[in-house]
């Protein structure tokens, strides 16, 4: 899925009413198993001034960025950590964990050629799913409406749950960036 959608999602599952830090968390949750990537991929672009299609095509393939990878989409570590929120009894800690167990849950079945290792350090195996979420190759025009519908009502949830000024301005500024993922593409492939 698009990072606006695993956010949007995460916050819904997660994010309480009154509570900030339970909010912030499942955000950041839903976050970390892309922000690698994003650092990764904006150190490349826009630092070191190599070609979109190296970073996309080759460097993202690369064993040292799939290593990386296999650590902030790992089940397992995930599923370790929400264990010990849940021992520990900590909200914050659960919305954390748990949000990056649904981005991990729902990127598994939408990755074609471009999935992780979502079972490391037991095997760094990837499943190569049929449906992708953007490959038009691979039904991403039946999945991507769908995406979007499931975002905008789950912004819609989040509008009527959450009250400050700020976290409804993010909820109105995910649903935008969800339903114009094109233009953030051509803003990264802009060259």
């Amino acid at each position: 899925m698009n990072t606006p959608a695993h956010l949007i999602f995460g916050m819904a599952a997660f994010a309480k009413r009154d509570q900030p830090k339970v909010t912030a968390a499942a955000l950041a949750g839903a976050l970390i198993p892309d922000l690698s990537l994003y650092l990764m991929a904006g150190v490349s672009l826009f630092v070191l001034q190599i070609d979109p299609n190296v970073v996309f095509g080759k460097l993202y393939f690369s064993d040292a960025w799939q290593a990386v990878f296999r650590v902030d989409n790992s089940s397992v570590v995930w599923g370790v950590l929400l264990a010990i929120a849940l021992w520990r009894r900590t909200v914050w800690g659960i919305a954390l964990t748990g949000a990056a167990l649904l981005h991990i849950g729902s990127d598994f079945p939408l990755h074609h050629d471009d999935g992780r290792a979502h079972f490391w350090p037991l095997t760094s195996w990837i499943f190569e799913s049929p449906v992708s979420y953007w490959d038009r190759g691979h039904h991403a025009r039946i999945v991507a409406p769908i995406e979007i519908t499931l975002s905008l009502l789950f912004c819609l949830v989040l509008f009527r749950r959450l009250r400050s000024v700020w976290e409804r301005a993010l909820v109105v500024s995910l649903g935008l960036a969800e339903v114009a993922p094109g233009f953030i593409w051509l803003f990264v492939f802009a060259r």
